[in-house]
């Protein structure tokens, strides 16, 4: 018995849940904007922005209506949601680089997060400049980071976090050091930071 089924919720309401996913990627397929869907749906431009965050879950009408706003249907888009979630291991030691020596890609494929590990010496050649926001860790060793013309000195269990659009350039303490940088996928578009 699955644990849905022993919490008493049905297990098709909880894949309702994450259609999400899917819904994004089939609207942005379709090259619909949230208020051309809401408009042939029905629904509002709010609650389509939390079903596609997994933050709402749609009624069987209200997926009947989204479907056939996307020119799909609701089996099509469960279907598809659950081809789109995703676990993944990465195995230390594996020599699946990013293309430079001591570089380990972290995530595979085209998700939301793109995350590196960075292992020895490394020194970042020019400025790096990502549209979106980076999380830089520190698990050995230490680093060199300048952001926006001021320097930060981290070292082991320390983070930095850089807002997209941030100018830096970083390098490593020494042959013992270990980052990891987690960046938002250049192909997601966040919204601006609110005005104030």
């Amino acid at each position: 018995m699955d644990a849905d089924a022993k919490d008493g919720k049905d297990p098709k309401e909880t894949e309702r849940l994450r259609v999400g996913t899917a819904v994004r990627r089939r609207r942005r397929a379709l090259d619909l904007t949230l208020a051309s869907v809401a408009e042939r749906s029905g629904l509002s431009v709010p609650f389509l922005s939390q079903i596609e965050n997994d933050r709402a879950r749609p009624s069987d009408r209200s997926l009947q209506r989204l479907a056939d706003a996307l020119e799909t249907s609701a089996d099509r888009l469960i279907a598809a949601s659950d081809a789109a979630r995703t676990v993944a291991v990465s195995r230390s030691g594996t020599g699946d680089g990013a293309g430079a020596a001591g570089t380990r890609r972290l995530v595979h494929g085209r998700h939301q997060l793109e995350a590196l590990e960075f292992s020895g010496e490394h020194d970042t050649e020019g400025e790096f400049q990502h549209r979106n926001d980076e999380l830089m860790y520190v698990a050995d060793g230490s680093v060199e980071v300048e952001a926006e013309g001021r320097a930060y000195r981290l070292g082991r269990g320390d983070t930095l976090f850089l807002s997209g659009g941030v100018r830096h350039r970083w390098r490593s303490g020494g042959p013992e050091t270990r980052v990891v940088v987690v960046t938002v996928a250049d192909h997601i578009e966040t919204p601006p930071p609110p005005e104030g």
